[in-house]
């Protein structure tokens, strides 16, 4: 039994949907799991689509219209039979979509969100079923919403393990031990209440490993656009290297500050039970990629991870006082009651500064409630640079040209929250 995740750049138009069955096609003896994102930017767009119809502030309706647009210029190129009953099923979705957005919102932009959203996975998941069916790739499409069993938490569901494990062992394991092979849909599940509900954002890696822990599976693979775990985002960076080992401790340590190529969640399911995670490129299948496993690896070279959109939050207690205990007790609880998660923090004898993603639905109302207790300042439009197994010329290398806010270090990582120097050159 293997777990296969594929991203959405693999299913980001119709090209890349027939990679997707020339790599399963080596696999059809197989038990195979197939975990699906939503195709291209999908999410993106839906997100905006949310925004739209909650806040009122522009037309729904033309990014409605935008995102069934891709989605059928794709289905066209894949099906040229225009009475293939996939053509009925995408429809069928898109008009619950709209049916839904022809409702009044209501005052829980969370809950709205975990309404729309996964209609990008439910989408995705039942194009690529039947498009492997035609290719002679037998599969069964299965609706994870009926095993994978979280909390009632919008937008970051935890996962329910013990009803979770029983729904897989139950319903699933049949499913997929009678049809070798189903197509799933990563980021999302069910609430113990009834609801959709999703993962957190890039959550279809973690949906994987969820799957893989409760099936023992012998291994997940994450099918991406790069080579596999590479030293730093080829986004930002020319030069980058593969990674062909990694441990678990260091995966965990590189998803954790932000490194795109794996959900910082995914890594515990899979070293609970040991389970190898490979991350290899849909472009050149037969590549070795990277293994992620328990064996204690040394990192062969610096790592760089770069997170844009970062604010950087200042805090101060009302009186000019010290950064007491109570202080940071209360500081601590106006975020977690706010869900902010954060990406560094450090203080000094009167203040506590923090670094968390940039949120436009939240960063105001946070501010307000750390306003009712203490003097905030704050910056948006940083960067948060990260090297795991640091050196000085990196240090320097990735650091020139930017203005330095904060630093932190430990023994084998350095961080730098940095703003990029304006200069006349840059503006030409």
């Amino acid at each position: 039994m293997e777990v296969f995740k594929f991203g959405g750049a693999s299913v980001k138009d119709a090209a890349s949907f027939c990679n997707v069955p020339r790599i399963l096609e080596h696999f059809k003896e197989r038990h195979i799991v197939v975990v699906i994102s939503a195709m291209g930017k999908t999410t993106n767009a839906l997100e905006h689509l949310v925004r739209s119809y909650f806040y009122k502030d522009e037309e729904p309706e033309l990014e409605f219209n935008k995102i069934k647009k891709y989605h059928f210029a794709i289905i066209e190129e894949l099906f040229s039979d225009k009475d293939h009953p996939v053509y009925a099923d995408i429809e069928q979705l898109f008009n619950n979509l709209k049916s839904l957005l022809s409702e009044p919102p209501s005052s829980d932009f969370d809950f709205e969100y975990d309404r729309i959203v996964p209609y990008g996975e439910m989408i995705s998941s039942k194009i690529l079923s039947h498009f492997l069916n035609l290719k002679g790739i037998q599969n069964t499409w299965f609706d994870i919403t009926r095993i994978l069993i979280t909390d009632n938490e919008f937008r970051n569901a935890k996962v329910n393990w013990q009803k979770t494990l029983a729904n897989v062992k139950t319903q699933f394991s049949p499913v997929i031990k009678q049809n070798h092979m189903a197509v799933l849909q990563g980021f999302i599940g069910k609430s113990e209440n009834g609801h959709i509900v999703t993962l957190g954002r890039e959550g279809s890696d973690y949906s994987a490993a969820i799957i893989a822990y409760c099936l023992d599976a012998e291994s997940v693979t994450i099918w991406k656009d790069v080579a596999g775990v590479l030293n730093a985002d080829p986004k930002y960076f020319k030069e980058t290297q593969i990674i062909n080992k990694l441990a678990y401790s260091d995966a965990v340590e590189l998803a954790y500050y932000g490194a795109s190529v794996i959900h910082p969640k995914t890594i515990k399911p899979l070293e609970n039970k040991k389970i190898p995670l490979f991350v290899k490129s849909f472009a050149n299948p037969k590549a070795d990629g990277t293994i992620i496993q328990s064996t204690p690896v040394k990192l062969p070279l610096p790592v760089n991870i770069f997170k844009v959109n970062q604010v950087l939050i200042s805090i101060y207690p009302n009186d000019f006082s010290f950064i007491a205990v109570e202080n940071l007790r209360d500081i601590f609880s106006i975020l977690a009651d706010n869900k902010a998660a954060i990406n560094l923090m450090q203080n000094t004898a009167i203040s506590f500064s923090l670094v968390i993603d940039y949120d436009p639905e939240k960063l105001e109302i946070l501010i307000e409630n750390l306003k009712k207790q203490f003097k905030v300042r704050y910056n948006t439009g940083l960067e948060l640079l990260t090297i795991r197994n640091f050196d000085q010329p990196t240090i320097e290398k990735i650091t020139g040209g930017k203005e330095i806010l904060l630093e932190q270090k430990t023994r084998s990582t350095a961080q730098y929250v940095v703003r990029t120097i304006i200069t006349e050159e840059s503006n030409n």
